[in-house]
C-alpha cells in the first residue's frame, strides 16, 4: 500500500485536536511533510523505522523501568513521523514558560528567606510546612544571581480546543533533553531532506547554552571554573543521559566518591591530584547529596557538601530545595505567583486542579471518580496516578481511603483530552495522545529555551499516559514557520 493511501485511511479521532489534520483537511504546518511522505511506499517508511532503531540500539539509548522485573534496560521507543508547532504556537509556549520561570525563581527565593508570600495570605503556610522537600536545611542560602531553577522541563498539554495548559514543573533533575537531541539527529539521518526544506529550528545548541550557564555561576573571583556532573551511577535510569550530556559539554563525569570536601571546598580526585570543583550539575536528590545534613546512609553524595555550598565556595544545579516549587499540590497557586511577584496574568493556564485538603473538593472528586485522575503530589514518572475512567472499583475505593487518610498527599485534576499526532504503528498511520516538554535555561542573561523539546507519546491505543516508565514512547519536535 502506498503512503498517500496510508495517509488517506487516517482517522482524526472524533472529539480530540489531531494537530496534523482538522476534518480530514491537512493543517498547513504539515504541508510538506505530508507532500515528502506520499513519495513513500509503505515499505519504505517500515524501513526508515528499522533504520532508527537501530539507531537508537547501536548509540545504547535506552531508560529503566524499576517496577518490571523482567529486565532493566529498555531501547526508548521512537516514532518516526515528527511532531510539527507553527511558530506562533511556539511563541506563546516560550513565553508562558519564561514568565513561569521568572515566578518560580522568586517564590523559591522568597520561601527561603523573608516568606513574604505565606505572609500575606497569597499560599495557606501549612501546605509549605507540610511538603516533604521543603528543605529547611537551605533557609537563608544565597545562591548566585537569585536563580535557583537552573534547567526546567515543564509540561505542556493541548486540550481537545487546541489550547496550551501546563500539566507539571519540573524543577529539580529534569530529565528526557538527551531524547530530544538524539531525536533530531535520528530524524535527520533518515529524513535528510524533509528536514532541510521545512526550514525545521535547530536544537542542538541545548549543550553549549548549558555549558555556558554553569560555567557563569562559578565563584566570581575564578577565571578557569571547575563544573562537573554528578551521576548516582550507571544503575539509575538516566544514566545515558548523564554520560552523554557530559561528553557533550565536555566536562567531567563523576560519582560521589570522586569527590571531597576540605577545609569548606569540593575537590575532584584526579591522577594529578586533587582539583578543586566550582559548579556541580546534579543529577542525585537533594536527600542523598550530604550524609552530613541529609539520609546518613546515603553513599552517592559528599560529607561536608552543604557546608561549602553555604558558604557560596561551590554552585549547585539546580538549587537544592528546588522541590518545593514542583509540588503538585503548590502547583495549583502558580497562577496566583504570577500576579503577585509580576503583576501579570498568565500567559499559559494551569489544568484546573481540585486541593483535597479542602472538603467540598474532595466530596466533588468522590463524586466525580471517574472524571478525573488522581495523583500523589510528590510521585513523577506516572507511578501513583489513577485514572478514574480506568479503575476498577476496588482501585478507587482504595483510593478514597488513601484520600481521606491523607488528603494533602494527593491533588485530583480532570481528565483533558490530550491532542493527538499521526504513528507510524504497525505499518499504519494511527493517531496517538501527546504531551510535549520543552526545556528552559536560567542564567544571569535570562531564560532560554532551545525551540521544541521532547514530545512524549501514548503508544497504547487509547491511552493518555505518556510516561517512557508507562510504555510511552517520543518523537521529534519540530517547530516550522509557515
Amino acid at each position: 500500500m502506498t503512503t498517500s493511501e496510508l495517509l488517506h485511511q487516517y482517522e482524526c479521532p472524533a472529539g480530540y485536536w489531531d494537530e496534523m489534520c482538522d476534518k480530514k483537511q491537512i493543517r498547513p504546518q504539515y504541508g510538506r511533510v505530508f507532500e515528502a511522505l506520499k513519495m513513500l511506499d509503505g515499505a519504505s517508511l517500515q524501513q526508515k523505522e528499522k533504520l532508527a532503531s537501530e539507531l537508537f540500539l547501536n548509540q545504547g539509548i535506552t531508560f529503566t523501568v524499576y517496577s518490571d522485573n523482567a529486565g532493566i534496560e529498555r531501547i526508548f521507543p521512537f516514532d518516526i513521523i515528527p511532531r510539527i508547532i507553527t511558530a506562533a504556537e511556539w511563541s506563546r509556549v516560550e513565553e508562558g514558560i519564561k514568565q513561569r520561570i521568572k515566578t518560580l525563581n522568586l517564590f523559591l527565593k522568597d520561601i527561603y528567606s523573608t516568606q513574604q508570600i505565606l505572609k500575606d495570605g497569597i499560599i495557606p503556610p501549612a501546605l509549605v510546612a507540610s511538603c516533604p522537600h521543603y528543605t529547611r536545611e537551605v533557609f537563608g542560602i544565597a545562591v548566585p544571581f537569585d536563580i535557583y531553577v537552573h534547567i526546567a522541563g515543564i509540561d505542556i498539554i493541548r486540550d481537545n480546543a487546541g489550547t496550551f495548559f501546563v500539566l507539571e514543573d519540573n524543577l529539580r533533575t529534569p530529565s528526557g533533553v538527551s531524547y530530544m537531541l538524539e531525536n533530531r539527529e535520528v530524524t535527520k539521518r533518515i529524513f535528510p531532506d524533509m528536514v532541510a526544506v521545512n526550514k525545521v529550528r535547530v536544537v542542538s545548541n541545548y549543550p553549549l547554552l548549558l555549558h555556558q550557564i554553569l560555567l557563569s555561576l562559578a565563584p566570581a573571583q575564578t577565571a578557569r571554573p571547575t563544573v562537573v556532573l554528578l551521576t548516582p551511577g550507571i544503575y539509575n535510569s538516566a544514566y545515558y543521559e548523564h554520560a552523554f550530556l557530559a561528553r557533550q559539554m565536555g566536562i567531567a563525569l563523576v560519582e560521589g566518591r570522586d569527590l571531597v570536601v576540605d577545609q569548606n571546598k569540593v575537590y575532584m580526585k584526579t591522577t594529578n591530584g586533587l582539583e578543586q570543583v566550582h559548579v556541580i550539575y546534579r543529577r542525585i536528590d537533594d536527600e542523598f547529596l550530604d550524609p552530613l545534613i541529609f539520609r546518613p546512609d546515603s553513599a552517592l553524595g559528599i560529607p561536608g557538601l552543604m557546608g561549602a555550598y553555604r558558604k557560596g565556595s561551590v554552585a549547585i544545579v539546580n538549587a537544592v530545595g528546588n522541590g518545593v516549587a514542583d509540588d503538585k499540590a503548590i502547583y495549583a497557586y502558580v497562577p496566583s505567583m504570577i500576579r503577585y511577584y509580576l503583576n501579570e496574568e498568565p500567559i499559559l493556564a494551569n489544568v484546573p486542579t481540585y486541593d483535597l485538603r479542602k472538603p467540598d473538593d474532595r466530596e466533588f472528586v468522590f463524586d466525580h471518580l471517574d472524571q478525573v485522575v488522581i495523583k500523589r503530589t510528590n510521585e513523577s514518572g506516572g507511578y501513583g496516578m489513577i485514572m478514574g475512567n480506568k479503575a476498577g472499583e476496588e482501585e478507587l475505593l482504595k483510593a478514597k481511603r488513601d484520600i481521606e487518610k491523607d488528603p494533602r498527599g494527593f491533588i485530583a485534576q480532570p481528565i483533558i483530552k490530550l491532542s493527538t499526532v499521526p504513528c507510524f504503528i504497525d505499518g499504519k498511520f494511527q493517531p496517538r495522545h501527546v504531551d510535549l516538554r520543552p526545556y528552559a535555561l536560567c542564567g544571569p542573561e535570562g531564560v532560554q529555551i532551545v525551540p521544541g523539546g521532547l514530545t512524549r507519546v501514548a503508544l497504547r491505543e487509547g491511552s493518555l499516559v505518556v510516561n517512557s516508565s508507562q510504555g510511552g514512547g517520543s518523537k521529534d519536535t519540530w517547530v516550522v514557520d509557515l
